[in-house]
């Protein structure tokens, strides 16, 4: 039996199709029309594992976006996907990192997988994908020429983690005549900082997994590892943890 896991994310749409293996994944961005970038991920996905929408016994969705889709099966939380998603990659894993573009999470596993705490940062975007792209887009660099830029640097103070504020902040930084690298260290403190103050409010174990699209980019890794004194474990593809998760979930229930 074929189970398919869909997260549909504010800024992109992941599939993954599996079978007790990975046999694809695909990934399109959300755009403005979560439904489409849903049905087009699917497709792709198939497409990349060679199978038919006829093999597929369970089509799970997840994300902001798991009610747009109406060939869903059924309908996960991003937190228990992450977490099953994670635990599946590395079963010593007892806590996730997730940083979404517009929401940021941390989520304490028990040792089966199973979600013993978590706490999550929805209501502004502190500490999200979408904090970091204004900021670079400010400085007038790529995302990720922002952790690069940033490596060696120290931070400049950034006082507030508000996206508005924040903006203002910097744009009086550049006109101060601060180094971008020192802005662009800031900038990143400023996202470890967020997540900090969230892990100080669940239990935070080894092993940590860091999932999402920023974990790619080893520079700002880094800088957040160093920040909450522990090493972060990057899996393979974490942008797709939370499709996977949901693709786990459905073949369980195939």
């Amino acid at each position: 039996m074929v189970s398919v896991g869909i997260d549909i994310g504010s800024t992109a749409t992941k599939a993954v199709v599996f079978d007790g293996r990975i046999l694809g994944h695909a990934m399109e961005q959300t755009g403005w029309d979560p439904k489409d970038a849903g049905f087009r991920a699917f497709r792709s996905a198939l497409d990349k594992s060679g199978i038919t929408e006829d093999w597929v016994g369970s089509i799970v969705g997840t994300g902001y976006g798991r009610v747009s889709l109406p060939i869903f099966t059924s309908r996960v939380t991003e937190i228990t996907c992450h977490a099953r998603g994670a635990h599946h990659l590395d079963p010593a894993t007892r806590t996730v990192i997730d940083i979404g573009g517009q929401d940021c999470k941390v989520i304490s596993l028990n040792q089966d997988g199973s979600v013993a705490d978590f706490i999550m940062n929805d209501k502004c975007a502190a500490g999200t994908g979408r904090f970091l792209q204004v900021m670079a887009g400010i400085l007038d660099i790529s995302l990720h020429e922002l952790g690069a830029l940033a490596a060696d640097a120290e931070p400049a103070p950034l006082s507030s983690m508000c996206t508005v504020f924040a903006e203002s902040e910097v744009i009086g930084l550049l006109a101060r005549g601060t180094a971008k690298s020192s802005i662009a260290a800031g900038i990143i403190d400023t996202i470890a900082r967020r997540i900090q103050g969230l892990a100080g409010r669940v239990p935070f174990r080894d092993t940590v997994s860091f999932t999402g699209g920023i974990a790619q980019n080893g520079d700002i890794c880094t800088i957040i590892a160093s920040r909450l004194g522990t090493r972060l474990h990057v899996p393979v593809g974490p942008q797709f943890v939370g499709a996977l998760g949901a693709a786990l979930i459905g073949f369980d229930e195939s």
